[in-house]
């Protein structure tokens, strides 16, 4: 058994309107059935873990509607951050957590917002990290390329350990150019870096205390303060000093040059649901490749004649009606609508930004 971390923060930009600063893209229902992304992953997790042993890191926004999905979790493994610091503080602090409990516990960090095809692949393929971890290794769960993707970060790997399923990760790779990711699937020596982790805790702050001392002693005193009167006190002085640095820059990057990374490569249907094509990628469609998210409940409430591959969320409770077109994203939320073809679906986040811009917050 193993500790699991699930960081659940975030606002799915991509998928705006339906995906909002206060209630993010974790927190719906994109599985295509009635769990949301964040209790699909706790679901996932259990032959691994218990949920005693499962943490959930969120913002102060979002714990409400947390405890609420996830009633089954004890109440102190809820862990709030006051405000996003990314993703390393977030780990770090969990890490931290656990280790007072049982210092050399592995534990493994699992994003809250990720769907996977065939959770017992990913099971076992977890189970295979966990064997590394135990060994003292870094490991990472690499997810073996489908095609060229522009918009992933990479692992790149050495060969094979000997008598294990690991390969060493000699680099992490950021989002390449369309030609370089070209190369990186004809060689069969990248994987994608969906940013899974499995590590002991002990092992983890070590090198946390290497590369990031201040981030290191700022997590170890809140951590020495959970739990107690003073908790609210040492996190509100703390946290806000912590760098804002995600996980792979502050330590998995230089712990693979010193080669104490590796990673076991999965195909186990993974996507991150980051636009709305993708959402039409993976959930069922009908005869003409039309997707209606949240399926047969929500088909009273669309009428679509002569369409084909079309995206539909229905969230207003107004019919949403579309004759003769194709290739479209049609989101009908109760105080905005969004219209746009599906391969401009990555480019939705500009509307984000020039929300902001505006000083349109409650928009967003």
């Amino acid at each position: 058994m193993l500790y699991a971390v699930i960081p659940a923060g975030g606002s799915g930009t991509r998928l705006w309107p339906l995906s909002r600063a206060g209630h993010p893209k974790f927190l719906h229902p994109l599985t295509g059935t009635n769990a949301s992304l964040l209790q699909a992953t706790v679901t996932r997790l259990a032959p691994l873990t218990t949920p005693e042993r499962t943490l959930v890191v969120t913002g102060a926004a979002h714990v409400t509607a947390v405890a609420r999905q996830l009633a089954g979790l004890p109440e102190e493994n809820i862990l709030v951050e006051p405000s996003p610091r990314d993703s390393c503080a977030a780990i770090a602090l969990a890490a931290a957590v656990i280790a007072l409990r049982e210092p050399e516990a592995v534990m493994g960090s699992f994003a809250a917002d990720h769907l996977i095809g065939d959770p017992e692949s990913w099971v076992r393929t977890v189970q295979e990290a966990a064997l590394g971890a135990e060994r003292g290794l870094l490991m990472t769960v690499g997810i073996t390329p489908t095609r060229p993707e522009t918009g992933y970060g990479y692992l790149e790997t050495g060969e094979e350990t000997p008598g294990t399923p690991w390969r060493v990760v000699t680099e992490f790779k950021e989002k390449p150019a369309v030609d370089v990711a070209e190369a990186y699937v004809r060689s069969g020596r990248h994987l994608w870096n969906a940013s899974m982790f499995v590590w002991r805790v002990d092992v983890f702050l070590a090198e946390l205390a290497r590369q990031q001392p201040a981030l290191h002693a700022g997590v170890t005193a809140i951590a020495a303060a959970w739990g107690t009167p003073e908790q609210d006190e040492v996190l509100g002085a703390v946290w806000p000093t912590l760098p804002k640095i995600s996980v792979d820059y502050a330590v998995m990057e230089g712990a693979a040059t010193a080669g104490r990374v590796a990673t076991v490569p999965g195909d186990f249907g993974w996507n991150d649901v980051g636009d709305f094509h993708t959402l039409g990628e993976v959930l069922p469609a009908d005869e003409a490749g039309n997707v209606v998210l949240g399926g047969a409940d929500a088909k009273p409430a669309v009428l679509l004649h002569d369409t084909a591959d079309l995206v539909v969320v229905p969230q207003s409770g107004r019919m949403v009606a579309v004759l003769g077109l194709r290739d479209l994203i049609v989101v009908d939320t109760p105080d905005a609508v969004l219209v746009c073809p599906r391969d401009r679906a990555q480019d939705v986040k500009a509307l984000v930004d020039e929300l902001k811009e505006r000083g349109e917050e409650g928009y967003v």
